[in-house]
């Protein structure tokens, strides 16, 4: 099996600005609240075109985020044909291998697999996300002094392995999975920004 997926990543947890876990900290409140969506512009799977499709996470992490042991509901866009879908799924559930089965193995049970519409959207630096109805963020880069967005690299652990990710707050996170313990409805928290390439 084999892959290249190109895109952008929008991610925003409970931990404060800037989140602990990307430098292998314990998260600020001793579990972290996380969503993770990763938007694929351009890509195929064995040969499955999967370009314009969004796949994200939504995560209970029990401690250190290295040691895994995640919960996880997982949504697929609901624009998605059946064949990307579980194209889709084959990477990110880690059966593809290379870099995004490196991130799967830290989630240890899945409770959801589910479609749902995404809306996936980043203009001016500034992102969006939302989830169905229970899933909402909105995200923005903090600057540098030149103007360009503040970005953390070379990290232990990383959402999008092998790139750099935009430092960043939500001024809006609400999130609500009852199988996942999440209910959040919170202000001016972590929140960060990326693009990816991966090859497997």
């Amino acid at each position: 099996m084999s892959y290249h997926l190109e895109g952008r990543l929008l991610e925003v947890c409970n931990c404060k600005v800037l989140c602990p876990c990307w430098i292998g900290e314990d998260p600020d409140n001793g579990t972290c609240d996380t969503i993770i969506a990763w938007r694929i512009d351009k890509g195929a799977v064995d040969g499955v075109d999967v370009s314009g499709n969004t796949i994200a996470a939504v995560a209970h992490v029990p401690g250190n985020i290295l040691q895994g042991n995640w919960t996880a509901a997982i949504y697929v866009d609901d624009q998605a044909s059946k064949a990307q879908e579980e194209a889709l799924l084959k990477v990110y559930t880690g059966q593809a291998g290379g870099p995004v089965a490196e991130l799967a193995k830290l989630i240890g049970q899945v409770v959801s697999v589910e479609r749902a519409p995404i809306r996936f959207t980043v203009v001016g630096g500034k992102g969006e996300l939302e989830i169905g109805k229970n899933y909402y963020a909105e995200l923005e880069p903090y600057l540098g002094p030149s103007g360009g967005p503040t970005t953390l690299a070379d990290t232990v652990f990383s959402t999008v392995p092998g790139a750099p990710v935009f430092v960043g707050k939500a001024p809006t996170y609400r999130s609500r999975n009852a199988a996942l313990g999440i209910d959040l409805d919170i202000k001016n928290h972590n929140a960060l920004q990326s693009t990816f390439a991966f090859d497997a």
